[in-house]
């Protein structure tokens, strides 16, 4: 089509080149008549309706990039809150996320059950949104890593899974937070054992197998002086981020009537924004404040 417009275009033009734009619309409408039946080889991959779709992404090899670029043991908050400013990207970025939750190197988004953003083409929802958020980590580095060179880019692999019901979204949700929560409690422990107590990470390793929630908690306290419920809130519990009206208010000059110089005046705008939350969302109270990410108008 676009051969044939740039033809009728070359005609009405009175160029001499015409011709040449005939042969070529004529080329594009017998490639695409021989050539068209390939797309019979594209898979159906739409999502089921009535389905919450998460799209759930992880660091590729994040073990040792984060050993490459130096990251604190056993929480780095310049990762996180990169990570966080990805995820946040990403949800500005693209349509029809209720909500989005992260922790350590993953992140899982929530799109909504009624969302028809690109006919609810699975690879369409997975591949936007692992390379918006890739793109992100390698674009806003230096905002967060200042001295830090980034040394090779970043990987992040991704999949999706859809959940039915409300009740199975939460519990999603519910386990990738408890899943935090495990895997922060054992980090903490592990490196106050090689970073003070000098054990080898075999040694740590060792120690800590076998042990229970509590028996971690107890070596915290009884060992390092540690208690973990003081520990932050971002460690434990991850990020949320929900979408939330704010008021911004903001300076801006008028000039009124009978006067001649202008005059600075705050003017105070309600803007929907996406802000990160560090709270409990295994629990009820979390849905019970926030009942319009589960509505179905939403």
């Amino acid at each position: 089509m676009l051969g044939c417009w740039r033809a009728a275009s070359a005609i009405s033009a009175g160029s001499g080149r015409w011709e040449g734009c005939l042969r070529a619309c004529r080329r594009l409408s017998m490639a695409k008549s021989k050539f068209e039946y390939v797309r019979d080889f594209e898979t159906d991959d739409a999502c089921l309706p009535n389905c919450w779709i998460v799209v759930r992404l992880d660091g590729r090899n994040f073990h040792r990039f984060s050993e490459q670029h130096e990251f604190k043991k056993p929480n780095d908050d310049r990762a996180l809150h990169l990570m966080t400013k990805c995820a946040q990207t990403v949800m500005q970025e693209l349509e029809d996320i209720a909500i989005a939750y992260g922790q350590s190197d993953e992140y899982s988004f929530v799109f909504k059950k009624k969302s028809r953003w690109f006919k609810r083409r699975a690879s369409k929802f997975m591949t936007h949104v692992v390379s918006q958020f890739a793109s992100s980590y390698v674009f806003y580095w230096k905002d967060y890593f200042k001295d830090q060179q980034l040394l090779y880019p970043p990987g992040f692999d991704g999949r999706i899974v859809l959940y039915p019901s409300n009740q199975n979204l939460k519990d999603y949700l519910s386990w990738r937070q408890a899943d935090c929560h495990v895997n922060n409690l054992y980090n903490t422990v592990f490196w106050m054992l090689v970073q003070r107590s000098g054990l080898t990470p075999v040694q740590a390793q060792d120690r800590l197998q076998g042990t229970l929630a509590g028996d971690k908690n107890e070596i915290l306290f009884s060992e390092f002086n540690i208690n973990y419920n003081n520990e932050p809130l971002m460690y434990r519990k991850g990020t949320v981020l929900i979408w939330q009206k704010t008021n911004e208010v903001t300076t801006k000059k008028i000039k009124l009537p009978k006067e001649a110089e202008e005059k600075e005046v705050e003017v105070t705008r309600t803007r929907t924004k996406v802000v990160s939350l560090h709270c409990d969302i295994i629990g009820d109270q979390f849905w019970d404040k926030y009942p319009e990410i589960l509505a179905e108008d939403s």
